[in-house]
């Protein structure tokens, strides 16, 4: 069996939490500093795309309902329809930048199975290439990453303001 080690998360756990939603509080700050500083991609009247702090790989993004709610059978139609339409405009978009090989794209419903905020659903996309993991997390404790989360944004979130200016 292979193992994906991701051993920098450690900074992730270790960290103090803070209080309440980020996917709540995030977003209401508006603007466009705001956003960078948050690290939000694009909103629609239903969903956002945001960076994710502490990425497994360049461009780990996430697709979060604005509606704070841990309960997946709980989104309605439009939330569902709006939450899957951003997903596939922010694959898309990773998929023009970064040119990855595939992608991860999943969800962890509560804090059992993974989730780092198990009150707010949340959908994860990590782009992957052949070969993206290699001895450094494991012998170094080290992950190496290409750019820093403001590249990131500053790369993706042009592309995101463009395709959701007429939604």
């Amino acid at each position: 069996m292979d193992h994906l080690w991701a051993p920098w998360r450690r900074e992730f756990i270790d960290a103090p939490r803070e209080e309440g939603c980020i996917f709540c509080r995030y977003p209401a700050e508006t603007g466009r500093e705001a956003d960078r500083k948050n690290l939000i991609l694009g909103r629609t009247a239903r969903s956002f795309a945001i960076l994710n702090k502490y990425p497994y790989n360049n461009g780990h993004l996430m697709v979060v309902p604005q509606r704070h709610t841990g309960d997946y059978g709980g989104l309605d139609r439009e939330e569902l329809d709006d939450l899957s339409l951003l997903l596939q405009l922010a694959l898309k978009i990773v998929g023009e930048v970064y040119r990855p090989g595939g992608a991860n794209l999943g969800m962890n419903i509560g804090r059992d199975a993974g989730a780092g905020i198990d009150g707010h659903l949340h959908w994860h996309l990590v782009p992957r290439w052949r070969g993206d993991t290699n001895f450094m997390p494991v012998v170094a404790s080290a992950k190496v990453m290409i750019e820093t989360l403001g590249q990131t944004w500053d790369a993706l979130q042009p592309r995101f303001e463009a395709a959701l200016s007429g939604r």
